[in-house]
């Protein structure tokens, strides 16, 4: 019998499938998303958000309800034959005021199901007594480290395993049907064999050429013996599907009626047929692709085209990176599914890498499974390359433009698996939206990008993550080019923090000004959150100040750092966490004019929503990020210990009966989670932060994975597996991590376990790579990627994908290993060291 190489990391019963999503499709494509049960939904792969949707909202769906349904017919050579849905058995609840309300809800499906994955990989079991076959379907989109494009490419591969394990061979069909939901009145579906692909074209012929939804969609096979139903008529009483449920078990195969054009949103129909050997098995590989390239800006506006109609702004429009690769969907199968086995291994090597890694299991869940945020409708690439992101998605649109620095500043998992991408977030942010005259930068970018002006709003923390994360990513590629071109810009903005009514205006590298953050609010004076933010800025921009020969800049920010962090350790450490010491400004004028966005402060002498006394679940993020990019502390070791330890004590709740929450609710009842904050010593104030009593799992997973870095290891996990169990597949899909809308920015901070359980560090600018400890690890620079073993005397290094430079390999404080010549290792390299004492 066929087993799957797949690896597997968790698996869901028939009790924890409601909620599954896992999304299927490419960075900056869009997606269409894998049920629990192994049905498709959410499609979104029309330039928008549709969670719940079935496609265009469209009248031709609404007697069936779904816009795909997969069936298998299997007929043993003594029997007859039987049809199932591929799909495991509807949930309740059952009934709506006219019976079901689910999609096809009167198709017969398997009764049991099993979902089983590791992101990008999933494999439904499909189990049924009454069926002579049990099936497998193995779907995935290709997820290669290092490599945006081939991670980027508009497809779902659907691979239904047929298995028979009786002693007859069984005649089998396997019938994919999709719905025509493109733009346009009149639909057309057409059958296409060409190159060993057989397969549906769905397009529109007349409708707007500049709708989100112009554009086409395959669905294709390489099996030879096909047949299909290009155009489901239109008949009422819902007999269409009583019509096709008939054509497909008389015999296994498709009638075709010859048309190829209809109104509303035609269903079309393509059965691939084969035998299953008495214990053997078969395999039915369909792929779905699309080609949507009318991507508008974050708020397009409308003009008016004559007749009481409304079009979207063509000057609104953007487009998309992957539609300028591929001329339509059938040009995506035909380029991409003959690559689709090499993609697979590539993609199965990364999975199996971190899947059979000594990493705890909640790590590798918590970082893969995010990972899937890339890919969703919160991220998008434009047709020059570059890469941006809403905060996350509602229902319908995206939620919170611009790809927002203060959220985007937490997420690692760009950086760490594609490099090239996270340095063209750090080009917007500084080529585009630093105002080359004074250092503002608008921490919500405009589209079309050559509307961007610097002219912006600036947030404290967004503006100074941003100087850390220039840091990150130039020492990951080690492209001193690279820096150069950034850095008089790096240095303007780190400098725009002195100007006059500033963040620190009286440069005593303690912020104490006006300070707009991610908690959507402005605080007024000293806090530990902007302060740790501030200080990692001032560190980075000294080294990278030294690079770039600016000596005395690196000399002035070497000189506000320790000012700084002596003044916060002495002044705002309590002895057991860090406080907010509110101070507000003695007259409105003293606020620079550009850093008032009037949220937080009718009257900024007597401001409200402030952090105040509390104990932030995030008041070290500067911390945090610094521990990632290798800067070392910025604050007391010991205070940070304690700082830490307090969070986990005072913050921390083993479930949340108990707990009053006015704001919205991402945890509930038995869960356990982390809180925004608490006050623990009292003080609080009347109107505190909008967002104090409130879970989210990007700041959890910020202060979790911080604790790993602390050696905290048990507190560390306890908060990345109170997470992941919230999201089970029974209450909540786990792929997809919401905050201020679903796949949100901030839960791919979960990525930085790997690094914190790891110790892992890497500088291209030098060839040192470094780990904490022994074991058998996974690492990634966003360039290459691989394993290592490591032993008290030894280490074997394996390259997975990319290219790495090594001139030294230090482990902990044990074990070291340098070469007078730099190691230059690629793909499928293995390279064996032995390990020195220092």
């Amino acid at each position: 019998m066929h087993r799957s190489h797949w690896p597997i990391l968790t698996s869901y019963d028939q009790d924890h499938l409601t909620r599954i999503a896992m999304p299927l499709g490419g960075i900056g494509t869009g997606t269409v998303s894998l049920g629990g049960r192994g049905q498709l939904l959410d499609w979104e792969i029309q330039n928008h958000p549709n969670k719940g949707g079935k496609g265009a909202e469209n009248s031709g769906l609404r007697d069936f309800g779904a816009s795909s349904l997969f069936v298998l017919y299997a007929k043993p050579a003594d029997g007859e034959p039987v049809l199932r849905a591929l799909e495991g058995a509807l949930e309740p609840p059952y009934e709506g005021s006219h019976g079901s309300t689910a999609g096809f809800h009167g198709v017969p499906r398997f009764r049991d199901c099993q979902f089983h994955a590791a992101y990008p990989l999933a494999q439904v079991a499909l189990n049924d007594s009454n069926m002579p076959l049990a099936v497998r379907l193995e779907a995935f989109n290709p997820l290669v480290p290092g490599d945006a494009d081939r991670s980027g490419i508009p497809l779902a591969c659907l691979r239904y395993v047929l298995m028979n394990s009786g002693d007859q061979p069984v005649e089998a069909t396997v019938c994919g049907t999709l719905a025509n939901f493109t733009a346009g009145k009149t639909k057309r579906n057409r059958f296409r064999d060409e190159d060993g692909l057989r397969g549906l074209v769905f397009d529109g012929r007349d409708g707007d050429e500049l709708a989100r939804e112009w554009g086409s969609m395959v669905l294709v096979t390489d099996a030879t013996d096909v047949s299909w139903k290009a155009i489901w008529p239109a008949e009422s009483w819902r007999r269409s599907l009583l019509h096709f449920w008939d054509d497909l078990a008389a015999d296994g195969q498709l009638d075709d009626s010859g048309e190829t054009t209809a109104e509303g949103a035609p269903y079309g129909s393509l059965a691939a047929s084969v035998t299953v050997p008495a214990g053997g098995s078969a395999t039915v590989t369909f792929c779905l692709a699309w080609h949507f390239p009318n991507r508008y800006n974050w708020t397009p506006g409308t003009v008016d085209c004559g007749c009481g109609t409304k079009r979207l702004n063509p000057a609104d429009r953007i487009g998309n990176y992957y539609t300028e690769q591929y001329a339509d969907a059938w040009n995506v199968a035909l380029q991409e599914f003959p690559r689709l086995v090499e993609l697979e291994r590539q993609t199965v090597a990364f999975v199996k890498a971190i899947c059979d890694s000594d990493l705890p299991d909640e790590i590798k869940e918590s970082a893969l499974y995010n990972a899937s945020t890339l890919r969703t409708e919160t991220c998008f690439r434009t047709p020059d390359g570059l890469f941006y992101g809403w905060e996350g998605c509602c229902d319908g649109g995206g939620c919170c433009s611009g790809s927002c620095t203060h959220v985007w500043n937490y997420e690692t998992t760009t950086p760490f698996l594609f490099g090239d991408l996270a340095r063209r977030m750090r080009e917007v942010e500084f080529l585009h939206c630093t105002n080359p005259e004074n250092g503002q930068m608008s921490f919500r970018v405009a589209l079309p990008i050559d509307r961007e002006k610097g002219q912006g709003a600036a947030a404290a923390d967004g503006q100074m993550g941003c100087i850390m994360k220039a840091y990150r990513e130039w020492k990951l590629c080690g492209d001193n080019e690279w820096l150069e071109k950034l850095w008089p810009r790096v240095r303007k903005a780190l400098e725009f923090a002195w100007i006059p009514g500033g963040w620190d205006a009286d440069r005593d590298g303690v912020m104490e000004g006006c300070q707009h953050n991610t908690m959507d609010v402005e605080y007024y004076g000293p806090n530990p959150q902007m302060g740790s933010w501030y200080l990692g800025a001032l560190r980075a921009a000294e080294e990278m100040a030294t690079a770039m020969g600016d000596g005395e800049f690196a000399a002035t920010c070497h000189d506000l750092f320790e000012r700084g962090s002596a003044w916060l350790d002495e002044h705002l450490f309590n002895g057991a966490y860090y406080e907010h010491e509110i101070r507000p400004p003695a007259r409105p004028e003293d606020v620079a004019p550009s850093l008032k966005l009037h949220m937080g402060a009718k009257d900024v002498t007597k401001p409200d929503l402030q952090l105040g006394p509390g104990c932030l679940v995030d008041q070290l993020v500067g911390q945090y990020l610094a521990h990632v990019c290798g800067l070392g502390y910025l604050l007391d070791r010991q205070h940070v210990e304690k700082t830490l330890e307090a969070i986990m004590a005072h913050n921390f709740r083993d479930s949340l009966y108990d707990h009053f929450n006015n704001m919205r609710s991402y945890a509930l009842n038995d869960e356990a989670a982390l809180l925004m904050a608490s006050y623990p010593r009292g003080g609080r104030p009347e109107s505190p932060f909008p967002y104090f009593n409130e879970v989210m799992t990007g700041f959890e997973y910020c202060a979790g994975t911080h604790m790993l870095y602390e050696g905290m290891a048990e507190d560390g996990l306890t908060v990345i597996r109170a997470i992941r169990a919230r999201y089970d597949g029974r209450r909540r899909s786990p792929f997809n991590e919401a905050e201020c809308g679903h796949h949100y920015a901030r839960a791919m901070a979960a990525w930085t376990g790997i690094l914190a359980w790891t110790g892992f560090q890497y500088d291209a600018t030098t060839g040192n790579l470094a780990f904490a400890r022994n074991g058998c690890w996974f690492w990634s620079t966003g360039y290459a990627w691989g394993e290592i073993e490591i032993t008290p005397t030894a280490a074997k290094l394996c390259i997975g994908g990319g290219e790495l430079k090594v001139c030294k390999l230090a482990v902990g404080d044990w074990g070291v290993a340098t070469w007078n010549e730099p190691l230059h290792l690629v793909a499928g390299d293995t390279h064996q060291i032995i390990l020195q004492r220092p």
